[in-house]
């Protein structure tokens, strides 16, 4: 992914409309749109944290940008890196694909910009815990 550039996505004004300012998405938005879309996407188990996401999560509030890097590429289009983990028995590369296209959709519907690349970066794989009944 290209190195984070601004800290804003400038919106196009939507054709036929005159233009009365400049539109400007924060980079958080982006991320947190793009984690919202990849909690929907059947397959995925979880999204990367890091420790200070962890200790929030702790407390109760939801993080919704975690595990998601948005960026510009070198031609000034959105770049975003997701880090996530498939539970097992998924394949991969569809689960990747529909991630893709989620957040690709997601993007392009709330805020009406265009993104250049989705990386999705499959971290683990995360196995269900049987549930074993304890006998009296």
């Amino acid at each position: 992914m290209a190195e984070k550039v601004g800290q804003s996505f400038v919106q196009p004004t939507p054709s036929g409309k005159e233009e009365l300012g400049k539109i400007e998405v924060a980079a958080e938005v982006i991320e947190i749109v793009a984690g919202i879309a990849v909690s929907e996407v059947e397959g995925i188990a979880a999204t990367r944290g890091n420790i200070a996401t962890g200790v929030v999560e702790r407390f109760g509030k939801k993080v919704h940008n975690k595990g998601i890097k948005s960026g510009v590429t070198e031609s000034g289009e959105i770049a975003i890196d997701v880090f996530c983990s498939v539970k097992y028995g998924y394949a991969i590369p569809k689960v990747a694909k529909d991630v893709q296209t989620q957040i690709r959709q997601a993007i392009l519907n709330m805020t009406a910009l265009e993104t250049a690349e989705v990386n999705v970066h499959i971290t683990g794989i995360h196995f269900e815990k049987e549930e074993v009944a304890v006998q009296e």
